[in-house]
């Protein structure tokens, strides 16, 4: 009884929290050399992160120079001019969270640790940001080349079907597009690059002007601006890097490819350029995946591994990103089932659209879904920190939440089905197929 009361009490809390219009408190302002900054206070704990997002991703890099901006992610963490040792070491004895991620648009690092270390972290991520480059040695350099290729062989080598973003990338993007290739890069590229060429891309790249800082959790507010401009005022500006934006790619045609693996079963990728992040669509798309893929009651789901039995998994997904972005139906084949059988299954499924149209209940199952994501992401310190980040980054504002939350919750049915219409047609895709050497599946 007591279980069944605290159960329905949750729910009606997710009701009121769902029915409410989410908000980050924050204030923002800039510093004279460019940076941005946001400072969103919150006293519910002691602690306080330090959360950075460079403008910087693999989009762009030189060509001939694929990885290096993963690469420089790792060489940041090995030490500036006034701190010049491993920088997890003076954080983790206080049990500081840190980390940084790099993808196709952007690059982040961030420190969360006890709200009286704040000076501690904005001087270490303040002295990487200026004066890393006294600091870089050629030995550094090889040894992040090594930890980085070390990476790419157990992400993407060496794991059954870990070449498929790779293969998806390349055959979805021409040579010459930002995101041709994986942020990871190319062995032989990341093993070629110089002190010269990587203290090239720090001076273009890793600027303040080119930065956005937010703090948020347990700090003054008026102190916490006296140590931003203490510790990151001095950091010199640099001219504003200048990028071209490339136009979406568009498949004229069907396009099937074929790549090897050990592996014992056939999977496959079916693949369509799609609307760039926070464009029209972009939310439908979700919407649209949540209703094929997401969960036992999902149309790909209950057709290929329920009732055919040809799929042990299937998957679906709008992969968005800043310039444009790729929707991704994956499905992995059965024992005695192969890649040919599960496209022709999944296009019936897709192809049903037309006469039985995605429903109202099952974009309400999606929105749900994402709303209860949305709030799980402002449940911590850390989450409100990145999404501020990620926003301010990406939109130039760092209240943009509410707004992008009114996407999915203004989608309909009739937008989730056009946007299948428009966006998903069977003869202007990627089909990739990974599976073992001999064509035919093994049996089991």
């Amino acid at each position: 009884m007591v279980a069944a009361k605290g159960a329905a009490m949750h729910a009606l809390l997710w009701s009121v929290a769902l029915a409410a219009t989410p908000s980050i408190p924050f204030s923002r302002y800039e510093l004279p050399n460019g940076l941005d900054v946001t400072l969103s206070p919150d006293h519910t704990v002691p602690v306080v992160c330090v959360n950075v997002w460079y403008d910087v991703g693999s989009r762009d890099e030189a060509a001939g120079r694929s990885g290096f901006a993963h690469l420089f992610e790792h060489l940041r963490f090995n030490g500036s001019q006034h701190a010049d040792d491993d920088y997890f070491k003076p954080l983790q004895p206080l049990g500081a969270r840190v980390n940084g991620s790099t993808n196709l648009d952007r690059t982040n690092y961030y420190e969360c640790l006890p709200s009286e270390q704040l000076p501690l972290a904005l001087f270490l991520e303040a002295d990487r940001m200026g004066w890393l480059l006294p600091a870089l040695t050629e030995t550094k350099l090889q040894n992040q080349k090594d930890v980085v290729r070390n990476e790419r062989r157990q992400n993407y080598d060496n794991p059954p079907y870990g070449q498929a973003w790779l293969e998806i990338l390349r055959n979805s993007y021409p040579e010459g597009h930002p995101y041709h290739i994986a942020t990871i890069g190319k062995h032989e590229e990341i093993e070629a690059a110089t002190l010269d060429d990587v203290k090239g891309f720090f001076r273009t790249w890793y600027l303040p002007n080119n930065a956005s800082l937010v703090l948020s959790g347990d700090f003054d507010e008026a102190e916490a601006r006296t140590l931003v401009e203490r510790y990151f005022g001095p950091v010199a500006a640099g001219p504003s890097p200048v990028r071209t934006v490339p136009a979406r790619p568009a498949f004229t045609e069907a396009k099937a490819v074929r790549a090897v693996d050990d592996v014992p079963f056939e999977k496959v990728w079916l693949v369509w350029h799609t609307p760039a992040l926070f464009q029209p669509g972009d939310a439908e798309l979700d919407l649209l995946s949540s209703a094929l893929a997401s969960g036992k009651d999902s149309r790909l789901y209950k057709a290929l591994v329920h009732e055919q039995q040809i799929a042990q998994d299937v998957t679906a997904y709008q992969s968005s990103a800043g310039y444009s972005s790729l929707f991704v139906v994956s499905a992995t084949a059965s024992a005695g089932h192969g890649g040919a059988e599960l496209v022709a299954a999944i296009d019936a499924v897709l192809g049903e659209v037309a006469t039985r149209p995605i429903t109202d209940a099952e974009v309400e199952v999606g929105r749900t879904a994402y709303e209860v994501q949305f709030f799980g992401s402002i449940a911590t310190i850390q989450g409100k920190a990145d999404l501020l980040n990620n926003y301010n980054t990406r939109t130039h504002d760092p209240g943009y939440l509410a707004k992008d939350l009114a996407r999915y919750q203004a989608a309909t049915a009739a937008g989730v089905n056009s946007a299948h219409k428009e966006w998903l047609p069977p003869d202007r895709r990627l089909v990739l197929t990974i599976g073992p050497a001999s064509a035919t599946p093994e049996v089991k």
